[in-house]
């Protein structure tokens, strides 16, 4: 079992002097840290309207889902916020191969004494229900029916999560809060992007209070934050070939939105691309290796001409010969 130094918050913050959001309003917080309060990073941009739904969720235990595109920074966006409150946090990927044990807890053999006995193991759910804890359920949509039912109980209103093995009811810790996070907001594959995600229930989604959206940030915002990720770009070339990366990014966005593609750079697209670019010192090579292999053949000619309008070169390499796009 850990054992938190402070196992409630014991003081408030000001929003407008953390957050920079011109608000009066006030949060409770944790005054130390520990293993499980995320790193605080300081190039983080705070979406004004989606950082107050979070907080919202902090402060009045309000049950809280962040869906967006990928790459938005979705969790990051709740483990910041954490963060700055010194709040501990867990977080779950409920990918397909998340059982209803692993979220509930089973019966397990230990050595006592040097005896074999059979003990239960509490999952993440019990445990984290139990301590101050902030727990994320990521890729909320992409869980599978069995985990999801489990979930839907600790989303009513008191909380309470009762172990039937151990015949046991569990009430949440005072400092317990609940995120999740989401591409389709139970909607299903409609778009295609997201294979694996599920179509849920309303009375599933109908649980959580707070729905925020949060989407791609401004191109001069996002051209700070690739730039605070790779500073060895801070000068007056590498500011502008930053900006051609981020517009370029902004032309994949529209065109998957037009239908013209498939797929498009997310910002931690661009920020690899521009990592990228610093090992190989070629900005077209570092755009092959980072999205454009990633692409389906046929949409290369379309992402080629996006280049061409932003770096006003043309993009080189065998797959334009293979595509035909050369000629």
């Amino acid at each position: 079992m850990v054992d938190f130094a402070i196992t409630k918050p014991d003081m408030m913050v000001s929003v407008r002097e953390v957050f920079g959001i011109e608000t009066d309003l006030r949060v409770p917080a944790f005054s130390t840290r520990d293993d499980h309060v995320p790193e605080i990073d300081h190039a983080y941009r705070f979406n004004p309207e989606v950082t107050l739904a979070i907080l919202a969720g902090f402060a009045q235990d309000r049950r809280t889902m962040i869906q967006g595109m990928h790459g938005t920074g979705k969790s990051t966006h709740i483990e910041q916020v954490a963060a700055r409150l010194n709040w501990p946090c867990v977080r779950v990927n409920l990918d397909g191969h998340l059982s209803r044990l692993d979220l509930v807890g089973k019966d397990t053999i230990v050595i006592r004494d040097g005896k074999q006995v059979t003990e239960f193991q509490e999952g993440i759910v019990p445990w984290s229900l139990q301590r101050p804890v902030a727990l994320i359920f990521d890729e909320y949509d992409a869980g599978r029916p069995d985990v999801m039912f489990v979930i839907q109980r600790i989303l009513e209103r008191d909380g309470k999560f009762t172990l039937l093995d151990q015949n046991k009811v569990i009430h949440p810790h005072s400092a317990f809060r609940l995120f999740a996070t989401s591409n389709t907001v139970g909607l299903g594959n409609l778009s295609g992007l997201y294979h694996g995600t599920q179509t849920l229930n309303h009375a599933q989604i109908d649980r959580w209070n707070i729905v925020a959206t949060l989407n791609y940030l401004p191109p001069e915002e996002e051209a700070a934050i690739v730039l605070s990720r790779v500073p060895g770009k801070d000068s007056e070339n590498g500011r502008k070939l930053i900006n051609q990366m981020v517009t370029m990014a902004g032309l994949t966005r529209k065109g998957f939105a037009a239908g013209d593609l498939s797929t498009l750079m997310s910002p931690r697209t661009v920020i690899t691309w521009a990592e990228n670019c610093e090992i190989f010192n070629n900005p077209a090579l570092a755009f092959r290796l980072s999205f454009l292999n990633k692409c389906d053949d046929f949409e290369r000619p379309i992402i080629a001409e996006y280049y061409q309008r932003c770096f006003n070169e043309e993009l080189e390499g065998s797959w334009l010969v293979h595509t035909g796009a050369a000629q």
